[in-house]
């Protein structure tokens, strides 16, 4: 497969049950050959994840560390109202957005509402990507989703962590196998996410690499393996050079 350039799915310490700074993260991007690395918090929901304070002051971080451009993003959660659980004030300062499902702040409500609270959540102009949409406890329609993430212009995650031995998630593999099939019928985009909560994990593709060659997936449809790619998908490109400029 085409080189993967960039990480648009990791945690620092300020999501509250993760190991590692921007900086760190940024270090082990660099050493794995990344061009961008995306920092995206998990929102309003998950036990000790960041003040929603944090989403405000976004611009005083770094945008380039060791030759990575860094961007500033958050996790968001759906809720059983199919709302979003970050406000649209916040949700405006940040480079983009991804949503997802959290048994911590959600409710199982049936593979076909599950999938009709997603939808809406898609909706929102900053919601460039779905996490990790893998889950049996939390069932998925994957061919409305896909359609759904056509219309809207989200692509949906491959997630290496749902593949790691001993995670909770269920059925993540045969779920995956699902939704390419019907991401690849519709021409619909994936990313390609490593979700690291340490530094060790940051650049890691190892295991959706390898489901997507057994797959036999079309790479053309993998956003994160052009630097172009990528920026023309969230509709911006961060400059060269640090954020001066004062938060507050």
């Amino acid at each position: 497969m085409t080189k993967i350039i960039a990480d648009l799915h990791t945690h620092t310490i300020m999501s509250g049950h993760a190991f590692g700074t921007v900086r760190e993260n940024a270090q082990a991007a660099a050493e794995r050959g990344l061009k961008i690395l995306g920092c995206t918090e998990h929102g309003p929901g998950i036990p000790g994840t960041c003040d929603p304070f944090y989403f405000k002051n976004l611009k005083s971080g770094p945008r380039n560390l060791y030759g990575v451009k860094i961007l500033y993003g958050s996790e968001v959660n759906v809720l059983d109202d199919g709302s979003l659980s970050l406000e649209d004030d916040l949700m405006a300062k940040l480079d983009y957005a991804i949503v997802g499902i959290h048994r911590y702040c959600y409710k199982n409500q049936g593979k076909e509402k599950n999938t009709e609270n997603l939808i809406l959540c898609m909706k929102h102009e900053k919601v460039k990507f779905v996490s990790h949409p893998d889950d049996d406890r939390n069932p998925l329609d994957y061919e409305k989703l896909a359609k759904a993430a056509k219309e809207y212009h989200v692509a949906l995650e491959v997630n290496n962590s749902s593949l790691l031995p001993g995670n909770s998630r269920i059925h993540c593999r045969e779920n995956y196998q699902e939704m390419l099939k019907w991401c690849q019928k519709l021409q619909v985009p994936v990313i390609l996410s490593s979700d690291a909560h340490d530094p060790l994990y940051v650049g890691g593709f190892d295991r959706v690499e390898k489901l997507l060659e057994e797959e036999g997936f079309d790479e053309t449809l993998v956003l994160n393996t052009s630097e172009e790619k990528v920026w023309k998908w969230i509709g911006k490109e961060i400059p060269d050079g640090m954020i001066t400029e004062r938060g507050f």
